[in-house]
């Protein structure tokens, strides 16, 4: 069934990237929170090679028990207790969303000499249930994080409502994008706009559609989860 779901996935993303720009190319970020090493291990075997994770303690027990290249991504809220464990050891984290845990990052990527990726999360929809710089916070917190030098702000990162039409998420992702492009006219020499990632299993070729070049998708390969396991 993985296998079915991988590439029905693929072809709905190669139908959305084209309604963008042809031949664009997406980032599939296989949400594993809570599956086995194995059920990953059968995954990357069908051509998955991006993995991300939620919780810190879960990702890093997953990456020293599977012997494989694989792109650890981390897509959840980072604590700054936490930030320790996976500076260096992440491809990506997606979820920077305070000044405060930048500079722990920062501070953790220094002490090990490296440099860390990172998205900025925005709170586009304004939800009191979501972290997130809010957009009118952007500019502020790029002015304070790109001081930093350990880490690379690479792009932007939100989470749309979860709607009942996904037509709805849309203006979401148009705003992100939009921001995007704004930050790009400001010339900033150290910030990069080159990862818009939005969009999960529920929204992810409105997202695409709109811009979005990484999506973070769960049940899209690995099929329904329980009602504990629903968010993304």
């Amino acid at each position: 069934m993985m296998k079915e779901n991988y590439l029905l996935l693929k072809e709905k993303v190669r139908m959305a990237s084209d309604k963008f720009e042809k031949n664009k190319s997406v980032k599939i970020i296989a949400v594993s929170k809570t599956y086995s090493s194995l059920t990953i291990e059968n995954a990357y075997n069908l051509g998955i090679q991006c993995f991300g994770e939620n919780k810190v303690q879960e990702l890093i027990e997953k990456m020293e028990s599977i012997n494989l290249p694989i792109e650890w991504h981390f897509i959840g809220h980072l604590q700054k207790n936490k930030v320790k464990f996976i500076s260096g050891k992440v491809s990506l984290i997606h979820s920077v969303d305070s000044i405060e845990i930048a500079r722990e990052i920062d501070k953790r990527a220094k002490n090990i000499n490296c440099n860390q990726n990172i998205l900025l999360q925005v709170n586009v929809a304004k939800e009191e249930s979501k972290f997130g710089f809010e957009i009118k916070e952007i500019f502020t917190a790029i002015d304070e994080i790109q001081q930093l030098t350990n880490i690379n702000i690479v792009g932007l990162m939100t989470i749309a409502p979860n709607y009942a039409d996904k037509e709805e998420a849309r203006p979401i992702f148009r705003a992100l994008k939009n921001l995007a492009d704004l930050i790009c006219t400001k010339g900033y020499e150290n910030i990069e706009m080159k990862w818009l990632s939005m969009g999960m299993s529920g929204d992810f070729d409105i997202a695409i559609e709109e811009g979005a070049n990484i999506i973070r998708v769960g049940s899209a390969i690995f099929g329904e989860r329980s009602y504990s396991q629903k968010e993304e």
